[in-house]
């Protein structure tokens, strides 16, 4: 079920690209004005922005956690997601006018129960679960676009964990598991 509506899909898609085009311009992070946005989207929620290029990942930044007003995590996260992952260098004007936008917004995560890995992979919903995992300092997450490429629960699990920082293999007591759901606009 959505819960934005075609209108507000188109606010969020705007306010993300205008938040990378004013950085690109200005070279500083946009503010947000509430008051020039619906209600509805100012509402405390976490997302994370996707930014591809040619069908290819050009950054990936989110929150887990809704801790500020959706409007203001979409226009922070795609400053992050253009400037501030790790994993790319700035993006650049000419890049802008190629670039996809891919808002993923998140449930409130839910702590799942198991007894085993068997009992957690068989509770996975593929293409459907997102997953955060953690255990002491290591965390990670996976969105559930990431089942497009990585089709089965075991797969899934595993990548996930080798994101976290752990092995492949790795199994603990201790291990917490936490499922969310995304509204993707894009």
């Amino acid at each position: 079920m959505q819960q934005y509506s075609s209108h507000e899909r188109a606010i969020l898609l705007k306010l993300a690209r205008d938040s990378i085009m004013y950085s690109i311009k200005n070279r500083a992070e946009m503010s947000v004005k509430l008051s020039d946005y619906p209600e509805h989207l100012c509402e405390k929620r976490a997302c994370f922005i996707t930014l591809n290029i040619n069908d290819q990942l050009r950054g990936c930044i989110g929150s887990l956690e809704a801790y500020q007003p959706l409007v203001v995590d979409v226009a922070h996260n795609a400053y992050a997601a253009a400037f501030r992952d790790p994993r790319f260098s700035p993006l650049t004007a000419a890049e802008f006018d190629q670039l996809s936008i891919h808002i993923s917004v998140l449930s409130e995560p839910e702590l799942m129960h198991f007894d085993s890995e068997e009992d957690l992979l068989n509770q996975l919903r593929p293409g459907i679960d997102g997953l955060i995992l953690s255990d002491n300092q290591y965390k990670g997450t996976f969105l559930p676009s990431v089942w497009e490429s990585l089709k089965d629960s075991k797969q899934f699990l595993t990548h996930l964990k080798m994101k976290a920082g752990l092995t492949s293999d790795y199994w603990s007591d201790t291990l917490k598991v936490e499922r969310y759901t995304v509204e993707s606009i894009q």
